[in-house]
């Protein structure tokens, strides 16, 4: 009888033992997942190219401050005015990726009068211009040569301001100038006139 029961109790523990074994060895590897590489977006486009040629028209304002010799020694002599301008202008631009440089030729048809009587006929401007590429919006500086007509008599002088360009598509340029002229001694009468002008222009771009 206790021969019965050490080999009951011998085969109890040994089954124990391999269902143990067996129990562990059906366990599952741990499965690690590679991590999950997300790419990186891809850059976002500001805004297209300003490089091209361009042609519009703008509509505008004009102040004229002057003065006269003073013979009679008085200060009767200053004169001024204003009114509105329309005109065109035609240039090329060249972007260099964050910069911008251009060259223009811009006329501004005037009709109005001076407070000395003279009639303002027209501004004409050959310029440079310089700016910053903000994708969709360039900011720039200009400057160059302004003639102005005024009746029978002319002049030119230098001007120079500031201008924002807005790419509304990539095809049509909404933007404003304001500049500022100097005229000395307009056809050697010793008339002198300083003239600030803003302008809304809209531009088409090929």
């Amino acid at each position: 009888m206790k021969n019965v029961f050490k080999i009951a109790t011998v085969s109890l523990l040994a089954s124990t033992a391999l269902g143990g074994a067996a129990f562990a060895g059906s366990l599952q590897e741990p499965v690690v997942e590679a991590p999950v590489i997300t790419p990186a977006p891809a850059p976002v486009a500001l805004g297209g190219d300003w490089t091209g040629f361009y042609t519009g028209l703008q509509l505008g304002y004009a102040d004229i401050d002057g003065d006269t010799p003073d013979f009679a020694g008085d200060d009767d002599d200053d004169f001024d005015g204003d009114g509105m301008t329309y005109g065109f202008h035609a240039g090329y631009d060249y972007d260099f990726g964050q910069y911008v440089l251009g060259a223009e030729l811009d006329y501004d048809k005037a009709d109005f009068d001076l407070s000395n009587g003279m009639e303002v006929d027209s501004i004409a401007r050959l310029k440079v211009k310089g700016g910053y590429d903000l994708g969709r919006t360039l900011v720039y500086l200009t400057a160059g040569a302004a003639r102005v007509e005024v009746e029978d008599a002319n002049e030119t002088g230098p001007f120079g301001g500031i201008g924002v360009a807005y790419q509304v598509t990539d095809s049509f340029t909404l933007g404003s100038e304001l500049l500022y002229h100097e005229f000395d001694d307009i056809e050697d009468t010793g008339v002198d006139a300083d003239a600030t002008t803003f302008n809304i222009r809209g531009s088409y771009r090929f």
